[in-house]
């Protein structure tokens, strides 16, 4: 059988971690239930014009798993393997990021099954464009708000912005975040979730008595999240061994300079062909021998096969679901302390927050202000959630989720259920 079919949906994970959580809590099957299914669901086919001249069909989705603490939030992902299902899963997995970071939101999450590096520059604006129309009956400042995630950047944000605006008669920056500043973006966001994966992993050391500059460090995906962690990681002076992308990896002993990196894939268009370092498998790169490994791509590439040969024993999810079910418990077994993607990644949507309500009110703050106010709510958080693992008894997921979890059952305990 194929590996891809043995393994679980990232929608299965998403409730198998539910439901996991909630044994250690009292909730009636019924509320189970509520919080399990997702509100709405949108599918959308739509045509682009290629610049050949051609007619080319493509496939979108939106959709929204809770509006229980307030309008949606959640990202847009352009990439070959979106489907609804997957996004059933990541638009869960934002309601309780959105209420373990005690947002007033609701997750969403949306995208296209598309490989944005394919298209030229024309035909990705077309398709946004569209792709942004299609949807539009779902989004507002007060309904749901997208953001950037694979496979789309502050461009693409701003392309959807004006579309809806444009439908509205008036600029309505409040719509979608991680947008350019010049149109609404707010200073701080596109470091925020390296940032926040930074903290947490920085204080999760702490706690064990272990200081950043002490460790050693992989980073798997050395896109927004993974590169801006691996600089702030190095900033406090620990060493960034491996780091790779769709393409392959390098590996250093020595350490790597994550902002030379930087500049090399800025003109290579990968780490692959770094040349001060050796060269190495995704796989290689998560088995490696280090403290720290940092999967911050896509759901999924740890798995039962994979989690008996991983030997760093922290593990921070800069992704969403980089770990299935199984593998969680082999790791956890094994002592491997896994920093879980609703605490650890969250440092993103904490700073799309931040860009809403300055568009709400039309006054924006500075860059420190950003920073402060960042790492204040993602420290706060992480302090709630460990201290919950210790009265509980239990890992830093299940924590994690059992305090999200209880935080939007108990509002919706307040509003009630209509009629």
């Amino acid at each position: 059988m194929p590996e891809e079919a043995k393994r679980r949906s990232a929608y299965e994970v998403a409730k198998a971690q539910f439901l996991e959580a909630a044994k250690h809590l009292n909730l009636p099957e019924d509320i189970q239930e509520f919080l399990l299914t997702p509100k709405r669901e949108l599918i959308v086919h739509f045509p682009v014009i290629m610049d050949d001249g051609r007619l080319r069909m493509f496939t979108g989705y939106r959709v929204h798993h809770s509006t229980v603490k307030g309008p949606t939030k959640g990202g847009i992902r352009y990439h070959p393997s979106v489907n609804l299902d997957e996004i059933r899963a990541l638009a869960m997995w934002m309601t309780w990021k959105c209420a373990l970071m005690d947002l007033p939101y609701g997750g969403a999450k949306g995208g296209v099954a598309v490989d944005p590096s394919s298209l030229s520059e024309g035909e990705l604006k077309r398709l946004t464009r569209r792709y942004a129309a299609e949807i539009s009956i779902l989004l507002g400042p007060e309904r749901d708000i997208p953001a950037p995630d694979v496979g789309t950047n502050p461009r693409i944000m701003g392309w959807i912005m004006d579309t809806y605006s444009i439908h509205k008669g008036y600029s309505v920056p409040a719509v979608v975040t991680g947008k350019p500043i010049s149109i609404g973006g707010s200073k701080g966001r596109i470091d925020a979730t390296g940032l926040g994966v930074m903290y947490t992993t920085r204080e999760t050391l702490h706690r064990k008595g272990i200081h950043l500059h002490e460790v050693t460090v992989a980073v798997q995906g050395f896109g927004n999240v993974g590169s801006i962690a691996a600089m702030a990681m190095h900033r406090e002076g620990a060493k960034i061994v491996a780091v790779s992308d769709v393409h392959g990896g390098v590996y250093n002993p020595n350490g790597l300079d994550p902002f030379d990196l930087k500049r090399h894939v800025d003109q290579a268009g990968t780490v692959a062909t770094y040349p001060l370092g050796d060269p190495i498998t995704n796989r290689e790169l998560l088995t490696m021998d280090v403290d720290v490994l940092v999967p911050a791509a896509l759901e999924g590439v740890i798995d039962e096969e994979l989690a008996p040969e991983v030997k760093a024993r922290f593990i921070a999810e800069g992704a969403n679901g980089p770990l299935t079910v199984e593998a969680d418990k082999i790791l956890l077994d094994k002592g491997v302390t896994i920093i879980p993607d609703i605490l650890c990644n969250a440092g993103g949507v904490v700073v799309s927050y931040f860009e809403w309500v300055q568009d709400l009110q039309s006054f924006f703050w500075t860059e420190d202000e950003i920073r402060r106010q960042l790492k204040r709510i993602m420290l706060t958080n992480f302090d709630a959630v460990w201290d919950q693992a210790l009265v509980k008894n239990v890992d830093l997921r299940t924590a994690a989720y059992t305090l999200a979890i209880s935080r939007v059952a108990e509002a919706l305990e307040a509003r009630g259920v209509y009629p």
